[in-house]
């Protein structure tokens, strides 16, 4: 049996994953708080009689967790994570982590993203400071106070993808597994009056752009040959036989 077909419509269908994994990261170059998103690409191998076969194999996508550059903007309810956390969102389809932390005060006090969802205090529970009560200070811990009084706590949370994840308006991640609370704040924080960059280098995703489309461009070429020689054999063996 011939495999070579197969094998290069594995190739293609595992590079073009990759193609949408390197535009969703240039497209959100410019998000803020978003991870860059790799695919892990595996072999599996068949045992075809009378050959042994290596297919490509998408084996699912990777967040890279490096940070991003820490912007400074002098807005007391912009924060950035320093370390490994992230904040906490409630949103429709649960809550999501962020390292987003451009956040609003609403008239009642609650603490909301730029798009209205509701930013989580350490126990999960929505954050709501007084609105009378001024600009609050948020330590590295993320304590809140104002007019020195601590009125409660952003939730900073370390969070596991290895067991499968979704995205939620792009730069939100959405775990299977339980988060966990963050309680070391050695290496871990809060830096208030920041925000963090996305950790996508627009340079590098366009040179792996260019590369992943030669390559499918190579193997598409390979199979038209390969169908081509096919055809050409099938044309002289009827030829022969007529």
């Amino acid at each position: 049996m011939d495999m070579s077909t197969p094998v290069g419509l594995s190739g293609q269908l595992a590079l073009a994953r990759r193609l949408e994994t390197i535009a969703s990261n240039v497209a959100n170059a410019g998000t803020a708080g978003y991870k860059a998103e790799a695919v892990t690409f595996a072999t599996v191998v068949s045992k075809t009689e009378p050959f042994v076969t290596s297919f490509a194999f998408d084996g699912g996508p990777h967040v890279d967790m490096a940070g991003g550059a820490f912007k400074q903007t002098g807005n007391p309810l912009d924060v950035a994570v320093r370390g490994k956390g992230f904040l906490a969102i409630a949103t429709p389809q649960g809550t999501a982590y962020t390292r987003d932390g451009r956040m609003q005060m609403l008239p009642t006090g609650d603490i909301v993203t730029l798009e209205g969802h509701p930013v989580l205090d350490a126990g999960g529970a929505p954050l709501t400071v007084d609105p009378d009560g001024g600009t609050p200070e948020i330590a590295n811990d993320g304590t809140l106070r104002q007019k020195g009084r601590t009125i409660g706590a952003l939730g900073l949370f370390d969070i596991d993808l290895s067991k499968g994840y979704g995205r939620y308006e792009n730069s939100a991640l959405l775990p299977t597994a339980p988060a966990t609370p963050i309680d070391d704040f050695t290496q871990n924080g809060i830096v208030q009056g920041f925000t963090e960059e996305s950790n996508v280098n627009p340079v590098i995703e366009m040179t792996r752009l260019i590369a992943v489309q030669r390559a499918f461009e190579a193997m598409s070429a390979s199979l038209e040959q390969r169908d081509q020689a096919l055809r050409d054999t099938i044309q002289g063996l009827g030829a022969r036989s007529g």
